[in-house]
């Protein structure tokens, strides 16, 4: 029988994929260490002031998932659809992940912080990242297409391209070697 509630447990090094009896319906104050929850089925799951740290989520299944207050450390997160996920008070930080191909399409997520991450090919297109802080962030290839990036600061992201005219960045930060990622679309030559 699959547990309703869980908390202030320590998973650590567990093995959640292909166990659907081993996950509840809720997590609360959980931390989970180096755990495989690759390609898990994580739907309708309720994680609440949770740290994920070393685990895997790589392609997890992640419909109607809520992350409250939920930290990210070490993790790999790659292709992750957390446009999927419950927007139902809905808040992340992420460090030292590798979040390349995630989509976080249309999503809230205002003073999100992203710290030492790869957010190579993810996709915010239409997200509202108000105060959300790109730390040392390599953005390849992500898409920012429609979005709020007011007050946002890219200072020490790199390899980022959007159209400020397609965005809104108002009180935005951004280096002096960023400015040319907000110039790709004039094909210019800046030394």
């Amino acid at each position: 029988m699959k547990e309703s509630y869980t908390e202030g447990k320590i998973f650590d090094r567990t093995n959640f994929t292909g166990k659907d009896g081993k996950l509840a319906n809720e997590y609360e104050n959980c931390t989970f260490l180096n755990c495989d929850l690759s390609s898990a089925d994580l739907s309708e799951i309720v994680f609440s002031d949770c740290e994920f740290t070393g685990c895997n989520l790589a392609m997890a299944k992640l419909t109607r998932t809520s992350f409250r207050d939920v930290r990210f450390r070490e993790c790999k997160l790659l292709g992750l659809r957390f446009d999927h996920c419950s927007e139902f008070l809905f808040a992340v930080d992420f460090e030292n992940c590798i979040l390349n191909l995630a989509s976080f399409y249309g999503l809230k997520i205002k003073n999100t912080q992203f710290r030492n991450c790869s957010l190579q090919e993810s996709d915010f297109t239409t997200a509202d990242l108000t105060g959300a802080k790109f730390d040392n962030c390599d953005l390849r290839g992500a898409q920012f297409e429609n979005c709020i990036l007011e007050k946002s600061d890219f200072r020490t992201a790199f390899n980022y391209s959007f159209d400020p005219e397609l965005n809104r960045i108002k009180g935005a930060k951004f280096s002096r070697e960023g400015i040319a990622g907000l110039l790709s679309k004039y094909d210019i030559t800046i030394e």
